[in-house]
């Protein structure tokens, strides 16, 4: 009864009754013609009117209209953004086919038409430089629009997949194109009629058996990846393969940046953001911050020759002082918000951006302490200017605003951390783990 009463608890009741208040809206919007399925059929009208244009191109070209090579582009690009917006990949995989042999239909029929001698084929833009990227923006909108007409997922007992079913009058949006005959057709409408959604995303993380972890690659000890090299490796590395091994799935890492989390996130591109985050409330409105396993603040390093004159904030925010940041984060935030006097000088890679103060182009950065004590270990030249920090700041993991995930991933790391085992990462990493307040 206790835990029931939890905070986790609240926001399930909460998101429980926004749900049953709307329920007579999604009713009533499944028993009217859907604008917003209207709109996904108008996007494959859109897509399959291209087609006399590509045509045209392959007919100039003496090009054949099957491109196998290009079909399977098509289809691995129609799975990860299945993925990004909660669709079942194998249902839009089948539409996007549908739509291939749509297209292809559409195209043979101009073939058919021009060697009769009963149309001239028009001139065509290029095929890779113009067509083929307004098929693939219409690609992406053609699958956000099947998410669009998506039901709301509920909250407790769900299926395991909830089908979409459009409403018989928004099909006719299918305009009459020349070459598309019935049998083409009735396999788009059957298509549509397929689509399905994941109920929340830890359902789709194990149906798909893939946990897509973003992650900066420039923060370690948290998360780091050599320019050039394909593996990350940090803190958060081994414990995100910890967490997809718990579920039973692959670790996919997908690179992010601190400028783009947020914007990765809400895209989809990402399941979880492991990568030294911190918990801010910006994130917080964005998304789910899990629980927090480290905290420590802001503090400012330099070269050792100018501990003593950087020794305090007030120190540094002088005029002629050089403060290196690396844009996006909590860290051009502290400065943003902190210094008034001094210069604030933008390094884009987080990776080399010590190597500014090194070589004297800059004079000091403020970042977590745990950064300042990994980068003293590398460079002999530098030296934290401060015992104590300015800030109190946890790390957390960042997820999309899902209940379901949410209470996955919060009840591994308790566990985790209840059984020692982030204790036992970060040891492993050179650091002892700092507590939360």
């Amino acid at each position: 009864m206790r835990r029931w009463f939890g905070r986790k608890a609240w926001l399930y009741f909460f998101v429980a009754i926004a749900v049953a208040m709307a329920a007579p809206a999604l009713v009533l919007a499944a028993a009217a013609p859907g604008t917003q399925r209207a709109d996904l059929l108008g996007l494959m009208g859109q897509r399959l009117e291209l087609m006399p244009q590509v045509a045209a191109y392959k007919w100039h070209h003496q090009q054949p209209v099957e491109d196998a090579a290009r079909e399977v582009v098509v289809i691995e690009e129609a799975g990860a953004l299945a993925l990004r917006h909660g669709l079942v990949p194998g249902t839009v995989e089948r539409l996007l086919r549908a739509q291939i042999e749509a297209a292809k239909a559409v195209q043979a029929y101009w073939f058919v038409e021009w060697q009769a001698g009963r149309a001239a084929p028009p001139a065509a833009p290029d095929l890779a430089g113009s067509i083929r990227p307004a098929l693939s923006r219409l690609g992406e909108d053609i699958v956000a629009a099947a998410a669009a007409v998506a039901p709301a997922p509920g909250v407790f007992e769900r299926p395991a997949a909830v089908s979409i079913v459009p409403d018989p009058a928004a099909l006719a949006a299918l305009p009459e194109i020349p070459g598309l005959d019935a049998g083409h057709r009735a396999a788009l409408v059957e298509a549509v009629l397929g689509l399905r959604v994941f109920p929340h995303r830890l359902a789709q993380i194990i149906a798909t058996g893939k946990l897509r972890i973003g992650t900066t690659g420039d923060y370690a000890p948290f998360s780091h990846r050599a320019e050039g090299e394909p593996d990350f490796s940090g803190i958060d590395i081994d414990l995100a393969r910890d967490l997809a091994a718990a579920l039973g799935v692959e670790a996919e890492f997908v690179l992010t940046s601190w400028p783009a989390l947020l914007d990765d996130l809400q895209a989809g591109r990402y399941d979880v953001a492991m990568s030294g985050v911190s918990r801010t409330l910006a994130r917080q409105r964005a998304g789910f911050l899990t629980q927090p396993y480290y905290a420590d603040g802001k503090t400012p390093i330099a070269r050792c020759a100018d501990r003593e004159r950087y020794a305090s904030l007030e120190r540094i925010d002088r005029p002629g002082v050089r403060v290196v940041v690396n844009p996006g984060g909590t860290n051009e935030k502290f400065v943003d918000e902190r210094i008034r006097q001094a210069s604030k000088v933008l390094h884009p890679d987080n990776r080399s951006i010590f190597g500014e103060i090194l070589e004297g182009r800059a004079d000091v950065m403020f970042t977590d302490r745990i950064e300042v004590e990994l980068q003293t270990r590398r460079h002999a030249e530098l030296c934290s200017t401060m015992a104590t920090n300015l800030t109190y700041q946890e790390k957390s993991y960042l997820l999309p605003q899902d209940p379901a995930w949410l209470e996955f991933v919060d009840t591994w790391l308790a566990l985790r951390l209840a059984e020692g085992v982030v204790d036992e990462v970060f040891a492993a990493h050179g650091f002892q783990r700092a507590g939360v307040r």
